[in-house]
């Protein structure tokens, strides 16, 4: 799919196209924090995380962590993206409580990471290339918390200082479940090379959403952004709830202002929260601190060397060596222990595509249903494989291996154990199935005469010598006699 495609849009939004960029805020996963050596652990207590430097005593100066670089120039090879041999670090200036030095260093027009490109997998099987237009590197601020009192407000500086990588895509996506959809990649790219763990609920992971409208093929709107978004439900909500507020605005004669917004998602709304800043209202300048950072040509050559393999070739691979759908490959590469965990099932199966449905919709399905994550199962990969090994053998049905996998789920015990104390094993002894349907075609002439003018018929057999057998003969033996007698 193009990018001058069109494209589905937001509920109540027909005749209009919307126009949607991602700045998502990722941060580095590294031990200490960007400037300083202070400790970066979540959760830790208030204020106990913060050096001299984070809390911008006076005198105190910067020193970058190569740490933070490395990742960074990670992730823009993991974008498909340039890598800018010299990048400079700027003060963006403005005044927060929770912001101590009163400028926040930050990247402009020198970014580490420069464009690159990331292909977005779509729930309709299609896809679509959304355009990154840089990655830059700066220090998070603090936060500020308003519920402790009511009449103060408290400042933990643990955050302040913290590395983050701000990485800006261009306006190339088209409706809410796209924006999803990228973000759930980015998200899955950052996991695989190690450098953002992509928690959205702890706050590692939050984007903020520039969001316009325009009739297809005018030139851009007026953008709206919307602020410290943490969740992939909420960022598609916010995208639909300020598409439709745009619309009805324009729609009535009105003109849409430049704007900061925030997002409620109880109400459902976004409201105003400041005038849209431009670069000049923070007065970017060098950081006279930071000497320009210039990277060693063989040292990103290291970096790149050692990348993992990355979703998209996963995906690709796993298509051309399971044999699986690309849905399918999609779904098991969107995690990499997801996908680790397939291919230890999936090895030395004769079907790999059998330990594709499994992992998809029976260990998946059943971790939905119990609200697990898969380290929290009981069945290991190696337990799963043994299970399909005794469907390839012919030992138990498809069928029956469904209330093996419920029991496996229930007491982590392996399939053979339960098949063998259960008395589970499949019915191939053609003798024992042939007594069964004699007995069948003796009792019910009527469903004889029919089946042999309609072939039909005989799954109704089936169904019956199943039923006799408690589930347990095996199908391709019960309608290869039953094809023979009828």
């Amino acid at each position: 799919m193009t990018l001058t495609e069109s494209r589905t849009g937001a509920p109540g939004t027909d005749g209009w196209e919307i126009v949607i960029g991602l700045e998502v805020h990722a941060q580095v996963m590294s031990d200490a924090k960007l400037f300083s050596g202070a400790a970066t652990a979540f959760g830790a207590e208030p204020n106990s995380q913060v050096s001299l430097v984070d809390a911008a005593f006076p005198g105190m100066l910067p020193v970058i962590n190569r740490r933070c670089v490395e990742q960074a120039v990670r992730t823009g090879l993991g974008l498909n993206a340039k890598i800018n041999r010299r990048s400079v670090f700027d003060r963006k200036n403005y005044f927060y409580p929770d912001l101590p030095a009163g400028y926040q260093i930050s990247q402009y027009k020198d970014p580490i990471v420069g464009e690159g490109v990331v292909t977005v997998d779509l729930e309709n099987g299609g896809s679509c290339e959304v355009r990154i237009e840089r990655l830059h590197l700066e220090q998070d601020a603090g936060k500020s918390i308003h519920d402790m009192d009511p009449k103060r407000t408290f400042v933990d500086l643990n955050r302040a200082g913290i590395a983050l990588m701000e990485i800006v895509s261009k306006p190339d996506m088209r409706s809410a479940d796209e924006a999803g959809a990228y973000l759930a990649k980015v998200r899955s790219i950052l996991r695989y090379l190690g450098t953002c763990d992509g928690n959205m609920e702890q706050g590692s992971l939050r984007a903020d959403v520039n969001v316009s409208v325009r009739r297809p093929g005018e030139p851009l709107g007026t953008r709206c952004e919307i602020k410290n978004l943490n969740s992939i439900r909420f960022i598609k909500q916010a995208i639909e709830c300020e598409a439709r507020r745009q619309i009805e605005i324009i729609e009535a004669g009105g003109a849409i202002e430049q704007q900061t917004r925030l997002f409620d998602p109880g109400r459902g709304e976004t409201r105003a929260m400041r005038s849209k800043e431009e670069a000049h209202d923070y007065r970017y300048f060098p950081d006279p601190d930071l000497l320009p950072l210039e990277l060693d040509p063989d040292w990103i050559a290291e970096i790149e060397a050692s990348l993992p393999e990355l979703p998209d070739a996963k995906k690709a691979r796993f298509v051309a060596d399971y044999g699986l759908s690309a849905g399918d490959a999609a779904v098991l590469v969107a995690d990499r222990e997801d996908a680790d965990y397939f291919e230890a099932v999936a090895k030395g199966r004769k079907d790999p595509r059998l330990a594709g449905n499994w992992v998809i919709n029976e260990f998946y399905g059943r971790l939905n249903k119990a609200g697990q994550h898969r380290a929290e199962s009981p069945v290991t990969a190696e337990k799963l494989s043994g299970l399909l090994a005794l469907i390839e053998s012919g030992a138990i049905s498809g069928r029956i291996a469904k209330d093996v996998f419920d029991a496996m789920f229930e007491t982590g015990e392996d399939a053979a154990a339960i098949v063998e104390a259960k008395g589970l094993k499949q019915i191939s002894d053609t003798g024992a199935i042939e007594e069964i349907v004699d007995r069948l075609i003796a009792e019910n002439p009527k469903q004889v005469a029919q089946a042999k003018e309609q072939p039909k018929v005989a799954g109704w057999f089936v169904g019956q010598v199943m039923k006799a057998t408690r589930g347990q003969a095996n199908p391709a033996v019960v309608n290869e006699i039953l094809k023979k007698k009828l």
